[in-house]
Formats: structure tokens, sequence, C-alpha cells
């Protein structure tokens, strides 16, 4: 009983507030780029639209296909990527990779929002999930670099 109470618990108000509400929840026409994630594990999937200009984030859209902690991991992914840079999306992925694996502290602003999916640390089997957004839109990111400077 105590492992589901956990379970309870690691879906927070918080947590499904955020995935009720993701921002930039639709696809781009004509992206610069686009990325699919898998979890292999769960079945949860993101993909990512995005482009660039001036080496920052200028439109992006997201379609989330995950379990709460994925579409609140989404939710803040995309309420905080515009304007972003490759090097600032992968701090944050890292960060936030950290923050779930080696109990580091949360991301920084604008990507602080992923502290409420800190009591997933415990639950290793929904850091892939977790981690969807940000690392698609992070490999997302770096293509549109390529094609942006071709």
């Amino acid at each position: 009983m105590s492992g589901e109470n956990d379970l309870i618990k690691l879906y927070s108000g918080k947590i499904l507030a955020l995935a009720s509400e993701i921002p930039n929840l639709q696809r781009l026409e004509n992206p610069m780029a686009s990325v699919k994630k898998r979890s292999p594990l769960c079945g949860s999937a993101v993909t990512v639209d995005l482009s660039v200009d001036n080496g920052q984030v200028s439109a992006f859209g997201q379609d989330v296909k995950a379990c709460a902690l994925g579409q609140a991991a989404a939710a803040v992914t995309g309420g905080a990527v515009l304007g972003r840079t490759l090097d600032e999306l992968e701090a944050a992925r890292d960060a936030l990779r950290a923050m779930l694996k080696d109990g580091g502290p949360v991301p920084p602003a604008p990507f602080d929002g992923f502290e409420v999916l800190e009591p997933a640390r415990d639950y290793k089997n929904r850091h892939a999930s977790i981690l969807l957004s940000i690392e698609a839109t992070c490999e997302a990111m770096s293509q549109a670099l390529r094609a942006d400077c071709a």
C-alpha cells in the first residue's frame, strides 16, 4: 500500500495541472526541424517542431502522447523554449537529467518549472518519459541550426 500511496503523491496536483495546460501544443506547418522521440519502456512519444532565427528558437510546436509526467515536462519545455539558444537548451536538459538521476539541483530559470518533477527521482522507469520533450527539442535545435547554416 505504501508504494501505491507514493505513486499517488508523485502525480501531484501541480503535475496534473501542467499536464492539462501544455503550451505550444500544435505542430508547426513549416518547421526547420522535426524530431520524434519515444520511450520504449512506456511507449510515451513526443514530436517537436521548431525553427530558429539568429541562433534562438523562434517558433516551437509539439505533439505529446505521454503519461502525466511526460506531459508536465513537455509543458515546462514548451513554456520556456522560445528565445533559447542551443547552449541554454542543452544545459536545461543536462540539469534535468542530473536532477532525476543524480539528485542534482533543479534546472535554473526559465526551466525551473521542472522542480515539480523532483519526486520522480525515485521512479527510474519514468525518467525517459520526462526527458522526451527536452531531448527532442535539443536534437531539433541542432538540426535546425545545421539547416540554417546550409
